[in-house]
């Protein structure tokens, strides 16, 4: 559950030519200095710091895939029990037009915002975490540095009133059809909700992002394929939903978002000059 709430694994989900990609970016905008002009010391201290960032990565990554895993056992024992049933996107939209099915979508809101099913009841089990705690403060930032900035996925933490709240929309003998944007989310709040008692629960496995436009009647700015990205990676394109899309539409997309790249590789080459320029008048003023 924690797992969850830290962001849906935005490291582990990412493949390894991915998380080059990103290096290699972060390494364009945010090296105050090229390599060749680095001192010796300086390029010490970045080593000794990628090496710690490492570890912290590897020790946030192995604890994700511990607590994923034994989550993951307790919610194939739900299904395979029959005490949670499995729908696909498609039967979740006949379920709701022919049996009046009721749906309720557990997303954080900058999900919901791009794209949400009509009529579908919004919960959300995991919400934004704007606390100023020095606790929650930290896990934002680890959140932010170990993928947020590229996945736009903020630190979230649990919701404590999303039983009660789903307790106040819908009685316990309801059919209950539950979705997220992946599959993830959902299965999780499908759990709090069996052991709160509710015994007519469906799971659209793959959530929102597995449907197809026609397969649920949807409201909102996006399409449900689109509604869980965002940060750097949705700016450039970067996404595999984006990439999808580019290969059924063609170059006209695509360019679209090179010349964003292009704008920010310049930009970022601009504040580079500009940092140049200040330090050399700074050092002027000294030399005076």
């Amino acid at each position: 559950m924690e797992a969850l709430g830290h962001g849906l694994l935005p490291l582990v989900a990412l493949g390894s030519c991915q998380k080059e990609q990103r290096c290699q970016l972060v390494r364009i905008i945010c090296s105050p200095l090229p390599y060749s002009l680095n001192s010796c010391a300086s390029l010490k201290y970045r080593n000794r710091n990628e090496i710690r960032m490492q570890a912290v990565q590897e020790e946030y990554e192995l604890k994700q895939m511990k607590d994923m895993a034994a989550s993951k056992k307790r919610w194939d024992g739900l299904i395979r029990d029959g005490k949670v049933k499995v729908l696909t996107p498609r039967e979740a939209g006949y379920a709701i037009q022919l049996s009046n099915k009721m749906l309720l979508d557990v997303r954080p809101p900058m999900e919901r915002k791009k794209a949400w099913v009509k009529g579908s009841t919004w919960i959300p089990i995991f919400d934004v975490d704007t606390s100023l705690e020095v606790g929650t403060l930290s896990r934002r930032a680890t959140n932010f540095l170990m993928g947020g900035w590229w996945s736009g996925i903020p630190a979230l933490s649990y919701n404590k009133q999303f039983l009660s709240n789903v307790e106040e929309e819908f009685a316990k003998d309801t059919d209950l059809i539950v979705a997220c944007q992946k599959g993830l989310r959902s299965i999780a709040a499908c759990e709090v909700l069996y052991n709160a008692g509710y015994c007519n629960l469906f799971w659209v496995q793959g959530g929102l992002e597995a449907a197809e436009e026609e397969d649920l009647e949807r409201e909102g700015p996006q399409p449900f394929k689109f509604a869980g990205i965002g940060g750097l990676s949705e700016f450039l394109g970067w996404t595999d939903q984006q990439r999808d899309a580019a290969a059924k539409e063609g170059w006209g997309y695509r360019l679209s978002f090179s010349a964003r790249l292009v704008g920010l590789v310049l930009g970022a080459d601009a504040l580079f000059i500009g940092a140049q320029k200040v330090g050399q008048y700074l050092q002027e003023l000294r030399s005076h």
